[in-house]
């Protein structure tokens, strides 16, 4: 097992969503803060190779835990498919060719639910990942995250760089983006039910039909799960992070409503797209690999998010 106390890490998207909530994790397994460093975009542009090798100059890592992503939710996969391919691609190419080069002691990839293809059979399991083509609102997003696994293989087979893959599904929690524009589902629910509320508005419009199922992680779950993967697992084996539980996006809103205490119509607007059909992972082997499971109730989480942007977010 990894001693992440000995170990200089980067943590890249480290002052984002996740980021932050694997930042915690680290200091509570005794990391310090002159062994963390976390790159912003305004010093380096993680798309550019120029820019990730002055970072692994600036940092001299020995760990680098891969977190930054450009992604949204379908709205923003369906204006930016070129970018989200690009960056996403670039961003973990660079990093991984530089941590080849330097001789890096672990490279540590946080891949998506995406990657999985759309017609998946229920729980997803890690060895379907390539029996299929993700669902095309987010496949650009969704391909280029998983051909890091197979850079990952191969460099691992060829050079000897070890690496771990993780595989979260949904995130939510406080801290989240909650832009109605970019966000994902359940930031955006919040805030529609949040400020319908407040204006006394009767209705709320929901994309889609709300047949479709997800599943979803609480964030501080996912960065127990990520911080294991480093310390714990030498191989690109990919490893699922959920809760294996689904719950319909009409069940979902109702229950949103509800812990917001809206009570006004929610209507549908069946022209937008629903998104892959149903997503729920098979979580077995990060129960085997990691001795890891979700601890946070869906209820509690979404009463923790609820309340953070009550507090934190509603006044921006």
């Amino acid at each position: 097992m990894l001693d992440l106390t000995q170990q200089r890490i980067v943590v890249t998207g480290g002052a984002g969503f996740l980021g932050r909530h694997v930042l915690d994790v680290l200091r509570a397994r005794g990391a310090s803060d002159e062994q963390l460093f976390v790159p912003r975009r305004r010093d380096y542009d993680l798309t550019v190779e120029a820019d990730v090798a002055r970072l692994y100059d600036d940092a001299q890592p020995d760990v680098v835990i891969h977190l930054a992503a450009e992604v949204g939710g379908i709205g923003a996969n369906r204006e930016h498919p070129g970018r989200f391919f690009f960056a996403n691609m670039a961003m973990g190419m660079h990093l991984i060719e530089q941590a080849r080069a330097r001789g890096l002691r672990k490279f540590v990839h946080t891949g998506t639910v995406c990657a999985y293809p759309k017609f998946c059979p229920v729980p997803f399991n890690e060895d379907d990942l390539w029996n299929g083509y993700p669902e095309e609102t987010n496949a650009p997003y969704g391909v280029a995250k998983k051909a890091l696994f197979v850079m990952l293989d191969g460099y691992q087979r060829e050079y000897g760089l070890a690496s771990s893959v993780v595989v979260p599904v949904n995130l939510y929690g406080p801290h989240d983006n909650f832009d109605l524009h970019s966000s994902h589902v359940i930031p955006a629910l919040i805030r529609k039910c949040e400020s319908a509320r407040v204006n006394g508005d009767d209705h709320i419009t929901c994309w889609g039909t709300g047949s479709a199922s997800r599943e979803f992680l609480y964030v501080q779950d996912a960065a127990e799960g990520i911080v294991a993967a480093t310390e714990k697992i030498e191989t690109p084996q990919p490893i699922n992070l959920g809760t294996g539980q689904e719950i319909t996006i009409r069940d979902l809103v109702t229950l949103i409503a509800k812990l917001c205490d809206y009570k006004g119509r929610i209507e549908w607007d069946a022209s937008k797209p629903d998104g892959q059909p149903r997503r729920c992972l098979d979580t077995s082997r990060a129960e085997k690999t990691l001795g890891w499971r979700a601890n946070t109730s869906f209820e509690d989480g979404l009463r923790a998010t609820i309340e953070w942007w009550r507090r934190e977010g509603a006044a921006d």
